[in-house]
C-alpha cells in the first residue's frame, strides 16, 4: 500500500490537505462566529454554502466573471442571512438552543429543495477561472494554482475577521455583547443590530466558502448537506464557538483526510469522524472550546 511513497509526494499531499482544510476553515469560522456570539446552532449553514455556489454559477452564466462573483456571492448570501435572522431567528433568542436548531434544520431542508426545483437535481459544471488554471512550482513539486488561491483567500478573510473583532469598536461591542448583552444594552448599544450583523457576516463567509469549493467539486444540490456534517465535525473538534479552534481544526481535518486518501482512499471520509471520536474522548470540549456552552 505504501510502495512508491516519497517525501515529496507526502509533502504535496500535506499541502493538498491544507488547501482542503482552507475550505473547512471558511465554513467552520462562519458557523463558530454565529454560535459563539449568538448561541445559535445554525443547521442551515450548509444551505448558505450551497446558495453561494449557485449564485456564483448564475453570475458566470449571465456573463459575469469569477472575480465579479467574489463580490456578488458574499453580498447576496449575507443579505439572505440578514433576512433569515430578522424574520426567523430573532424571535427565538432567549429560548432553548433546541428551538433555533430545529428551525434552521428545517430551513436548510427548504432551501435545498428550492434549489433542486430551480436548477434540477443534476450537478452543474463550474470551470476554474482561466487565470488560476495550471500549477506553480512550490519547491517540492507543482501544485494547482487554484488551491493556492483558496488558501490565500482564506488567510485574507481570517485576517480581516481578526482585525474587525480585535481592533475595532464594532468587534469590542460584539465580544462584550457575547459575554453580557444586558450590560451592553444598558450602555446604549443596539444589541439586536449587532446580532443581525454577526449573522449576516457568518452567512456571507459560508457563501464565499461555497464559491471557493465550486471549481473543485462542481455545483450540486447535495453539496450543502454533505459539507454540513463535515463542518460540524470541524466545529466540534475545534470547540463550539471558538474561532481559533475552527481554524486549527479545519486545517487538521483537511490534512487527516488528505493523508488518509494517500494510504487508504476508502477510509478518507471515515477518518473525519474517527478524528472527532478521538478528540472527544481526550478533550470533550474540543481544542479550544469551553465546557457547558450547549447547556441552557
Amino acid at each position: 500500500m505504501l510502495d512508491g511513497l516519497t517525501w515529496d509526494l507526502v509533502a504535496l499531499q500535506l499541502f493538498t490537505g491544507l488547501a482542503l482544510g482552507a475550505v473547512y476553515v471558511l465554513l467552520a469560522v462562519g458557523l463558530s462566529l454565529i454560535f459563539g456570539m449568538l448561541t445559535v446552532v445554525n443547521f442551515a449553514h450548509g444551505a448558505f454554502y450551497l446558495v453561494g455556489a449557485y449564485v456564483g454559477y448564475e453570475v458566470l452564466t449571465l456573463g459575469g466573471s469569477f472575480w465579479l462573483s467574489l463580490a456578488v456571492v458574499p453580498a447576496a448570501v449575507g443579505l439572505l442571512g440578514l433576512a433569515v435572522e430578522r424574520v426567523l431567528i430573532r424571535p427565538l433568542y432567549g429560548r432553548s438552543v433546541d428551538d433555533p436548531l430545529l428551525l434552521t434544520f428545517g430551513l436548510g431542508y427548504v432551501i435545498t429543495e428550492l434549489v433542486r426545483i430551480a436548477f434540477g437535481k443534476s450537478g452543474l459544471p463550474f470551470d476554474t477561472p482561466d487565470a488560476l488554471q495550471g500549477a506553480a512550482d512550490i519547491g517540492i513539486g507543482f501544485f494547482p494554482l487554484y488551491r493556492l488561491f483558496v488558501m490565500a483567500v482564506t488567510a485574507a478573510v481570517l485576517l480581516a475577521l481578526w482585525v474587525a473583532l480585535e481592533r475595532t469598536r464594532f468587534g469590542l461591542i460584539i465580544r462584550a455583547g457575547a459575554r453580557d448583552p444586558v450590560i451592553v444594552r444598558v450602555l446604549g448599544v443596539d444589541v439586536a443590530t449587532v446580532w443581525l450583523a454577526v449573522f449576516g457576516i457568518g452567512t456571507a463567509i459560508a457563501g464565499l466558502a461555497g464559491l471557493m469549493a465550486a471549481p473543485l467539486q462542481g455545483v450540486a444540490p447535495e453539496m450543502g448537506s454533505t459539507i454540513l456534517a463535515e463542518a460540524f465535525v470541524v466545529t466540534v473538534v475545534g470547540g463550539m464557538g471558538s474561532l481559533a479552534g475552527a481554524v486549527a481544526a479545519g486545517l487538521v481535518v483537511g490534512v487527516v483526510v488528505s493523508m488518509t486518501s494517500l494510504v487508504a482512499p476508502e477510509m478518507a471520509k471515515v477518518s473525519i469522524f474517527a478524528l472527532m471520536a478521538v478528540v472527544l474522548l481526550v478533550r470533550p470540549q474540543g481544542f479550544f472550546g469551553r465546557a457547558g456552552l450547549m447547556s441552557g
